[in-house]
């Protein structure tokens, strides 16, 4: 053997060695590299449809790819089924043939020669895969390419993979491309789950596409099914029965609408592919195909109801709170046969006035910072800041009320108070550092009515950081008391891998901030049969917020429980408003049967203790005790809240022995008078308070014989503060109108006398309230009341060029709930 095999070794090496060999030598190697190089690099490069599944994988809805066929991406998985009747009709060998089959080939040549014409290709798959991948002419020379280019792609690919290349590449009829997108558009359901008569039906449909037409050629179809199911049987892959029952079954006449669960999360996810370059364009979304429907199903019978009033639109977002994942995802109403609905706008996605849903995030920024207690109490009063004028809901006042009652009733005016104490600017990038993407304009152009929905939002981001706070108050016990920053972040509708948390001592919002805002959503007071919620141990708790825009356009409602955020918006997408379109009467009914759709956990947030303190509270004020405060609550309050103001409403006065007058040591022995803690508003909110609140008593007045405390403030003015600018609109027939000044005096029945710049101009009694009429420039407003108290203030009149801006802000969007 060895001998042998030095002989063959000398013959080789001297004939490559001569003239001959050496042109040999580089014939094969090109042939060589030609085989290897003949194939494209990308086989396919057709587009294909938009495609989502559920978290089952299964079908939520496709969009039709850009040259206008039904092609759905490569699925590497080919049915047992489809393989078993597309290798018994197309091609008997592919498992064994190296790309072709010479048999095939001989047994094509012979029935052609007797036809007189092609009647048999003699194709392998394999060979019928290179000329879908390079669309060439039918001809003999062609053939031959894809012979060579046949052989060349079994070595590259599997058979597993070929199969799979026809599979997906496969003409079925119309414009209907691979076995997905026929199985969904025959049969309306995917191809690992049709029967045997279905699978044979589109088994031979790559071989005679034309044949699936509505109402053409359906017996030639059934006849070729039914050969291939007897062809089935012989080859024992079906049994008799099964081959019966099969050819019992009927072809499709029609294709079938492909399902549209999701078709807004769709259009999102085209957007998003086409913005981010993705690859692919088949996924597997988050979403819960039944809670999906259902939710869908909760909308439209709302929607009914609605569209009565003109409200046409709306849209609801599911999301789980632990991984932010997107469970139901609704954009709109979807009723493509009425245009005037415009179904097509994804109002989940929409920049949108938000109304109130800001304001939790506001009170929980303030308590981080030790801003405010929970129960602070926040001045409810008329309030003009730089022309700018918020109203609450109910156009009412209350004096003063705890911040977290402000936020469970959503007053606007508490909330634009602590917007002004906090900074907007502070809290345009803390809106910014949370997610918040849609504010697309410097701090400044929102100003105070960011807070009122003078921003823009969309229901994903806001859904999202209502997610994010739960999110970080469930992580507290599990990360020990430390944070991680990447608990903030925006929903996803597509599984995303788990990363190691990065932990730091501090966040955004603490968890203690967190769940007092969260306690304080939970007061809010639900709609029509969910008010006596607490009665019923079936029912949930759920901590939600409700907003309303300016001018009725948009209705909202955020609910968020240990484990599920749920957001509702309602309105109308042209941007229409209409009488009623109140978030907590419209959204909030929405937001709550959606819960009733989750499964119900008792559970709720655990408290942060370690980020808690215990301190004395003034019960009245909810502000940090201070030495005169009477009445002392030890309770739980985040740690920050250790440098939260103290109490400053407390004062101590002195009174005569009747306790019906207080004195000075002017006119009465400090042995006979009697020292008391009284709690004592400044006079503005005082006038409002003492309406609301029965249990408040007034400071006595000072006896007749006694000098009155000069830092003890009798009277206030409400409107014009001190410094303020003042733009007085014109009436209709072209004069300068009046401007309506007003003021409050802590004892009732007393005279005030108004001066302007010094001039006698008017008395008020009991109701101060006084019009004016001053002319463009810098003035002095002088109240005197009749003890002899004084206050003096100034304020500039704009001219009208000048009060352009200041009326433009009037008109900024006050919220409304």
């Amino acid at each position: 053997m060895k001998k042998i095999g030095g002989i063959i070794y000398r013959f080789v090496k001297s004939f490559f060695s001569s003239k001959k060999g050496s042109i040999a030598a580089v014939i094969i190697a090109c042939f060589l590299s030609l085989f290897w190089f003949c194939l494209p690099k990308h086989l396919f490069r057709s587009p294909t449809s938009f495609v989502i599944d559920d978290n089952k994988g299964q079908l939520l809805g496709a969009a039709i790819a850009s040259d206008g066929q039904w092609r759905f991406p490569y699925n590497p998985k080919v049915p047992p089924k489809f393989k078993a009747c597309i290798i018994a009709f197309e091609d008997q060998r592919f498992e064994h043939h190296a790309g072709f089959d010479p048999l095939a080939l001989v047994r094509a040549i012979k029935q052609n020669v007797r036809a007189h014409h092609v009647v048999s290709g003699g194709s392998t798959i394999t060979m019928q895969v290179i000329r879908l991948a390079t669309r060439n002419d039918r001809t003999i020379w062609q053939k031959l390419v894809e012979l060579f280019q046949a052989m060349r792609l079994e070595i590259t690919y599997s058979k597993a993979e070929i199969l799979a290349l026809y599979s997906s590449n496969a003409p079925f009829g119309s414009n209907v491309v691979g076995l997905d997108a026929a199985s969904w558009r025959y049969f309306g359901r995917s191809s690992d789950k049709l029967s045997w008569g279905e699978t044979a039906a589109l088994a031979v449909l790559p071989n005679s596409p034309s044949l699936v037409h509505p109402g053409k050629n359906r017996l030639i179809l059934i006849k070729k099914r039914n050969k291939l199911l007897d062809k089935l049987c012989k080859l024992k892959v079906i049994d008799a029965t099964t081959a019966a029952l099969a050819k019992s079954e009927p072809v499709p006449e029609r294709p079938v609408p492909l399902p549209q669960g999701a078709p807004h999360l769709l259009d999102r996810f085209k957007n998003d592919h086409a913005a981010n370059s993705q690859n692919g364009s088949r996924i597997t979304t988050t979403i819960n195909s039944v809670l999906q429907q259902n939710v869908t199903d909760i909308l439209e019978r709302h929607h009914q109801v609605l569209k009565a009033n003109d409200i046409r639109n709306g849209a609801a977002i599911v999301l789980d709170v632990e991984t932010g994942e997107t469970m139901a995802y609704v954009g709109n109403i979807f009723h493509t046969d009425q245009p005037e609905l415009e179904s097509n706008v994804d109002v989940i996605g929409a920049p949108r006035s938000p109304g109130s849903t800001l304001k939790p995030l506001l009170y929980a920024a303030m308590m981080h910072d030790g801003l405010i207690l929970p129960n602070s109490i926040i001045p409810d009063i008329p309030t003009q800041i730089a022309g700018y004028r918020p109203e609450n809901f109910d156009l009412g006042y209350d004096g003063a009320v705890p911040a977290s009652k402000a936020l469970a009733r959503s007053l606007n005016i508490p909330a634009v108070r602590m917007l002004q104490q906090y900074k907007y600017e502070r809290f345009h990038a803390l809106l910014r550092n949370a997610g918040i993407t849609t504010l697309k304009q410097p701090a400044d152009f929102y100003g105070l009515s960011l807070i009122l929905g003078g921003g823009e939002n969309n229901l994903w981001e806001l859904s999202g950081a209502y997610a994010d706070m739960a999110r970080v108050l469930n992580h507290y016990h599990r990360y020990k008391g430390f944070y991680d920053r990447a608990d903030f972040h925006n929903p996803h509708y597509t599984k995303t891998r788990a990363t190691k948390p990065v932990l730091e001592k501090g966040s955004l919002l603490d968890a203690a901030s967190i769940y007092y805002t969260l306690q304080a959503m939970e007061e809010v007071m639900r709609p029509g049969d969910e008010l006596l919620w607490q009665q019923f141990s079936s029912s949930q708790r759920i901590a939600w917020k409700t907003g309303t825009s300016f001018g009725f356009r948009d209705g909202w409602a955020i609910g968020i429980t240990p484990r599920y955020v749920v957001g509702v918006w309602v309105g109308n997408t042209n941007g229409e408003g209409r009488t009623g379109l109140i978030g907590v009467s419209t959204a909030a009914p929405i937001m709550f049967e959606i819960f009733r759709q989750l499964p119900v956990s008792h559970d709720w947030f655990d408290m942060p203790i370690g980020e808690m303190a215990r301190i004395g509270i003034c019960s009245q004020s909810g502000y940090r005790a201070g030495e005169n405060c009477d009445h002392v609550d030890t309770v739980w309050v985040p740690k920050s809240g250790l440098k939260a103001p103290v109490c400053p409403f407390h004062q101590l006065i002195h009174l005569d022995a009747s306790r019906k007058w207080q004195v000075t040591s002017d006119c009465e022995l400090p042995t006979n008078m009697l020292h008391q803690s009284w709690f004592v508003l400044p006079p503005s909110m005082e006038y409002y308070y003492r309406s609301k609140n029965y249990q408040y008593k007034q400071l006595p007045p000072f006896r007749a014989d006694c000098q009155q405390n000069r830092q003890q403030r009798t009277m206030e003015l409400i409107y014009p503060k001190d410094g303020a600018k003042v733009y007085v609109p014109l009436e209709a027939d072209g004069t300068r109108g009046r401007m309506i000044c007003t003021a409050v005096h802590r004892q009732p029945g007393i005279k005030i006398f108004w001066h302007l710049d010094d001039q006698y101009v008017g008395e008020t009694i009991d109701y101060h309230q006084f019009a004016l009429n001053p002319s463009s420039g810098k003035h002095k407003l002088t109240l005197v009341d009749s003890r002899g108290s004084r206050l003096q203030i100034f304020f500039i009149v704009l001219d009208k060029d000048g009060g352009r801006n200041i009326s433009a802000m009037k008109n900024e969007p006050p919220d409304v709930k």
